[in-house]
Formats: C-alpha cells, structure tokens, sequence
C-alpha cells in the first residue's frame, strides 16, 4: 500500500505545478492590471517588478498554509487514507475549474475554488465515514468539519467583496477631488504627502505585517508591536521627504513611482496569501505521509492529528514554487486574456464592450441615476460646480494614430487601485484568513471606476453587466468546487484506480482547452477591428472592407451550403449547430458597425468621406447576414416541427441554385482577397442567370401546387428560401456595385 500513496505523493507534485501555472494565469490579473492599465510602466519593467514581488511574497506565505491543513476540516477526525483521498480529490477539481474559467477569460477566485473544494471533499468522505460507521448517525458530519472556521473564512471573502468596493469608491473619490484630471498641476507638497501616505501605507502592511507570516517573526515581534505608532509616523515623515525630493529636485513622476512600488506589493501580497491555494494541499499531503510512513500503522487506521500541530514550512519548496509563478507570468497567454478582461471593465473611455446588457444591469443604471439626481438636487450649485470641475477632464487633441496606446485609466486611479488593495490584502494575510485576492482587486478595481465617472451613459449598462457576470461566475466557482470536489472524492474512495483515470481527463481537457483558447486567440488576431492605431487612409479602408468582403462571402458560401444539406437529410443537429455559426456571424458584423465610430476617428483628414462608403458596406454585409439567418432559422423550425421533408424536385432545384452560388460567392471571396477589383464586373453580369433560375424555380413550384404538391409547410418554407436567396443576391450585387464604383472613383 505504501507504494500507491508515494505514486499519490508524486501525482499531487505535479498536479501543483499543473495549478501553479493555471492559478497564476488566473490571478495575475491581481496585480498587472494597474500597471498594464495605467500604461505607467513598459510592460518587461511592470513583469521584472512584479516577479520580485512575487518571490518576496513566497517567503511570507507560510503562515497561510495551515489553512489548507486545519482550516476547513478537523484532521483528528480522518486517518491518513481519507486526507490523502481529500487532497487528491482537491487538486483535480482546482486544476479543472481555473482552466476552464482561464480559457473564458473570466477571473475567478482560486481562495474559493480551494476553499470550497476541501469543504465538498471532506464532507463527501465525512459521509462515507458515517455511513459505515453503526455507531455514529450524520449528526456527527458537524464534528468533522470545522465549520466555525469555514463559516468566518466564507464570510470574510463575501465581506471582502463589499469592503473592497466601498473603501475604493471612497478612496479613489477623495483622491480625484485632491488632485483632478490635471494632476500635472497640483503643487508639489500635495504630491509628497500623497507619496508619504501611500508608501508609508505600503511600507506598513507589507514589510511590517508580511513578517508575520515568517518563521523570523518572533524575533521582532516584541519590537515591532512596542513602537507600532512610531513606525508609522517616522516612516510618513521619511516618505514624505524622500517624495518630494524625488518631485523637486530628481523631477520624479511620483505617482509612477507609486504604481512601481505598489506593483511590486500587491505581486507580494498575492503570492503571501494565495501561494497556499496551489501548494498548500501538496504540502499537507507530504506531512501527512512522513508522519504516517514511521508509525507503522495501517493507513485506514492511522489518525491525522499530526496536521493539527503548527509544522514549518520548506522555504526551498516555496522558493521553487515562487519560480514556477514567475515563469507562467511570462509565458502565459490565458493570463493576459484575464488581464483584458479587468481593464475592460474599468478603462475610462469608451471602446469595445465585451460584455452584453442584461434587464438587471438596466435595473441598476436607472436606480444609480434616480439616486444620482437626489443628491444632485440637494447640493448646492457652488459644490456641484466645484466636484464637476475636479472631475472635468483636460481637452487633449490626440492624433489618430495615437488613440490605441492611450491609456485605460490615469495614474492616480493606478495608485489607488494598488494601495487600497494591498492593503486590504496585507490585513488578511496578517490575520492568517484567505482572503480572495481576486475579489479584492476586481472590486477595488470597479469602486475605483465608479467613483472616477468611468462608467458614463454611454458604457455604464454594459460595465456593470459584466460586472455581474463575474460576480455571478465567482458565486459558480463556490457552487461548482463544492459539488465537483465531492463527486471525485467519492470517485477515488470507491476505487483507488479512480485516479490514474482521472489525472488522464485532467492531461485530456487541459490540452484541448489549451488548444482552444490558442485556436480562439488567433481568429481573434485574424478579425480586424475598426479601433486601430494607425491612421487609415482611403486604401486602408479599400483593403479594410475587402477583408471582411471576402471573410463574410465564405462563411455565407459554407453556411448556405450546410442549410441545402442538412435540410435535404433533415438532420435537425447540424441545423442547429449551423443557426450557431449564423449567429455568430451576425454578431461579428455587429461588432464591426459599432465601431463605426472609432473607424471614422482613425480617418486621416483626406479620406474622411470614405466613411460614407465603408458603412454602406457594411450594411450590406448585415442584409446578406441576415437573409442567411433567416433562412436558417426557416429551415430549422421546418425540421423541428417534425414537418414533412421537402420533395425530391424541390431538393434538386435547391442543390443546383446553392451551387450556383457558391461558385459566384467563392469568386466573389477571390477577388476581394487578391484584390482583383478589375474582375467585379464578371460577377456582377453572372447574377443574372441565378437570378432567372429563382424565377424559373418559384413557377415550378407554383405549378406543382396547381398539380400535386400537397403540404402548405413545404410551400412556405420552399418559397421562403428562395425569396431570401434573392435578396441575399441583391445585397451582395449591390454591394459590389457600390465597391466597383468607388474603386473606380479613388483611382
């Protein structure tokens, strides 16, 4: 038996560095987002920072890790086979559920996905336990678990989500109100004391606090905790000196000095509280087994209270541990995936909104404006004039090309977003909870937005749904550790061999999402969207229209042809999954009318009437899109109403009018790809023919219902198609014309 549980010991070392890599690539958003953000630091300065930090931050974690060996479960109760059962049961699900959460580029909390699945584990086995046991009935389960501790760790982390949200809206409003949008401006002393304040702040809970999480602690601690006042006020007083110095006679930019230093704190913060949520388990399992393997019990009988003594942590397993965070930071692409998603969010302009708007985000704007307008109608006008002021952005004229490397947000909500979270991080780490990094940063992060005017009318229904959608998501991580954790548990304790089988699904899913997200990542580079950074003149915008020209003609081509084939083989499967792809295809050419706007920004002055042009285009791309839609969504009902197939004659015309064109769309996706525009005419003239073989089809069928066609369904659907395959013709026709016209015109 021993030799299973050295195979456990070797199987849960690779699952950590497995989850280091898909946790940090989750949670570097913690971190990067104000720095990247901000655009105050060159993004190889922002990971150099950042990876110190996290070093730094391994050494402190120690601490933490009783959490993963005591925190959530009593191990007096369970012998060494049950924690290993546990252990193992965690680590699969954890790694699981952060790849698939990375892959969506949703941040999620891996402090609540470990939390919850120790809890779901242990309670499953608990269980298990009692079931077996005549003598205890489930009233026992409460003896198991220590649910005081787990209670107090979920409520500080649901706590932490109201907090975080509450003192950076606060933070961030005072701060705006010090120093506006024109903060170039403000006198030097106000800088210093925001310097002293910020850094002292830093200084304290970090260096000061973060101690407490190291095994050198006791040495210093009658020190630290005797002159705690005065720590503080010399270290303001030194900072603020320092400040100023830097501002006055270095020309020091004092807030990116700030963003540095609080980059640096929030990458230590992380690693010292969030280190345990990916070796924390590994680590318990070790202990367990070296106190087990010299009792010389058997491993069903021996009880783990060995895990409830405070045992010290191996610097050099997390100093290996601090390496394999600072790789997957570098390396990563699902981690920057993530990090888009933060800044997003909280950019203060406007832009592409990744999220939709839903009726509770509609809900919460309205009610956000109606309480708006209260506290406007009591403030006195002088006031309102004043705050309005403080919060009136600066006029920049920026040329065109340069409205892609503008920042997401400015330097003094970079600052706030980074103290006021490590901070709130530090006080966790210190009071050994673990406390949700994520939760944390996301939501200072959206207070900080709130209170700057970054959600306006323009953005705010679609920021604040997608703030409710990773809320939403986090409150599913809880749901999903729990219940996923519970199901392998009981997977493993009803055979052992459960595991090789599942560390196979785990190889499995994680290289097909992996090969998913770079399949996405790509497509997503291939679309051109209209925000770009250099200036388009009217060939940018000939090449920019050709590209979706021929894009849409094919996906049309291949799209058209499927509807034609599965409707023939009534297969309603492949017709739904096809209406998915016409649904996509819709939504691209709605994404590409939305940012219309920004197209027109980018022109340069001599090409501006090219506007005119390009969204005509695009018009006719969404005709097209939307005759193909309909048609789709025609067929499918067709089929899923159990109606009955189309006639054999009915069939062949379809076939032969799909062929037809696919050849015109197929030349029509050549030569906007090429850039052949000479051979457009070509084109144009072969409409005619298709156009008099719908004719000649739609009098056939007239003909056959005079004769012997029996079903009004086949009739409405038959006719439907082809009068959309008409117009589906006369957009794209149109479309050409219009492009050989202008071609011609620029020439």
């Amino acid at each position: 038996m021993g030799d299973i549980y050295i195979y456990m010991l070797i199987a849960l070392a690779a699952l950590a560095v497995v989850d280091l890599v898909v946790g940090v690539s989750n949670d570097a958003v913690n971190f990067l987002n104000s720095a990247i953000g901000s655009k105050a630091i060159s993004l190889k300065k922002v990971m150099i920072i950042a990876s110190i930090g996290v070093f730094f931050g391994a050494v402190t974690s120690s601490g933490m890790m009783e959490v993963a060996r005591k925190g959530i479960f009593n191990p007096s109760m369970y012998m060494f086979e049950d924690v290993m059962f546990i252990f193992m049961a965690v680590m699969i699900t954890d790694i699981l559920l952060l790849d698939v959460f990375n892959s969506l580029g949703m941040p999620t909390s891996t402090t609540v996905s470990i939390v919850f699945e120790l809890l779901g584990s242990a309670v499953v086995i608990a269980l298990l336990k009692i079931a077996s046991n005549d003598v205890q009935n489930y009233d026992a389960l409460w003896s198991y678990i220590n649910y005081e501790t787990a209670t107090n760790i979920i409520i500080g982390i649901l706590l932490s989500v109201v907090i975080a949200f509450t003192i950076g809206a606060i933070v961030q409003y005072i701060s705006r109100l010090i120093y506006s949008f024109d903060f170039s401006e403000r006198p030097t002393y106000i800088s210093a004391l925001f310097g002293g304040f910020a850094i002292t702040a830093i200084t304290y809970f970090i260096i000061i606090k973060g101690l407490k999480g190291t095994q050198f602690y006791g040495d210093l601690k009658g020190l630290l905790d005797q002159n705690t006042y005065g720590i503080v006020a010399g270290s303001f007083v030194i900072w603020t000196i320092i400040s100023y110095s830097l501002i006055r006679f270095f020309k020091v930019n004092l807030l990116v000095f700030i963003i540095g230093v609080g980059t640096f704190s929030l990458a230590m913060a992380f690693a010292g509280n969030d280190l345990v949520n990916f070796i924390g388990v590994p680590i318990a399992a070790l202990n367990s087994y070296e106190a087990w393997s010299i009792s010389g019990i058997a491993p069903d009988l021996y009880s783990m209270e060995s895990l409830a003594s405070k045992v010290p942590s191996n610097i050099v397993l997390l100093l290996v541990a601090g390496a394999v965070m600072v790789i997957t930071l570098w390396t990563s692409s699902k981690a920057r995936t993530v990090v888009e998603t933060g800044i997003n969010l909280s950019r203060q302009g406007e832009g592409h909104e990744k999220f939709q708007p839903n009726n509770l985000s509609r809900v919460v704007v309205r009610f956000a404006m109606f309480v708006n307008y209260g506290f406007s109608s009591v403030l006195p006008n002088r006031t309102k004039n004043y705050i309005n002021n403080k919060f009136d952005k600066p006029t920049l004229t920026i040329p065109a090309r340069d409205v892609e490397e503008q920042p997401a947000f400015d330097l003094v909500r970079a600052s706030v977003n980074l103290i006021v979270a490590s901070i709130l991080i530090s006080i966790a780490t210190s009071m050994k909870l673990p406390l949700s990094t994520t939760y944390v940063t996301f939501m200072v992060a959206m207070g900080t937005s709130l209170a700057d005017r970054a959600w306006g009318r323009e953005s705010a229904v679609y920021r604040v749904a997608g703030v409710f959608n990773v809320i939403g998501g986090w409150f599913l991580t809880a749901i999903i550790a729990f219940l996923a954790a519970g199901l392998v548990a009981f997977l493993i304790h009803w055979h052992v061999w459960m595991i090789p089988i599942l560390l196979v699904l785990v190889a499995f899913l994680i290289i097909r999402n992996t090969v998913k997200h770079n399949k996405k990542s790509k497509e997503i580079k291939r679309r051109t969207y209209i925000e770009r950074s250099e200036l388009i003149t009217i060939n940018g915008v000939i090449n920019e229209s050709a590209d979706h020209i021929s894009e849409v003609a094919n996906k049309i081509d291949v799209l058209y042809s499927n509807v034609v084939k599965d409707l023939a083989n009534g297969d309603l499967n492949k017709l739904r999954k096809t209406g998915k792809l016409v649904n996509k295809l819709n939504d691209e050419i709605d994404d590409l009318k939305e940012n219309v706007f920004y197209f027109i920004k980018s022109l340069d002055e001599s090409s501006v009437q090219a506007s005119k042009f390009y969204i005509i285009v695009l018009g006719y791309l969404q005709d097209a899109a939307q005759s193909i839609s309909f048609i789709s969504r025609a067929s499918y009902k067709h089929v899923n109403n159990n109606h009955k197939n189309l006639k054999k004659g009915q069939i062949k015309d379809l076939i032969f009018i799909e062929k037809q064109l696919s050849n015109i769309l197929h030349n029509i996706s050549k030569v906007f790809k090429d850039r052949n525009f000479d051979d457009l005419n070509s084109i144009i003239e072969s409409k005619r023919v298709l156009l008099n073989d719908l004719s000649g089809s739609i009098e056939k069928q007239v003909e056959r219902i005079r004769t012997n066609e029996s079903s009004p369904k086949n009739t409405t659907l038959y006719f439907s198609i082809l009068l959309e395959t008409k117009d589906l013709l006369k957009a794209l026709m149109s479309l050409l014309e219009t492009y050989e016209e202008f071609h011609l015109t620029s020439k």
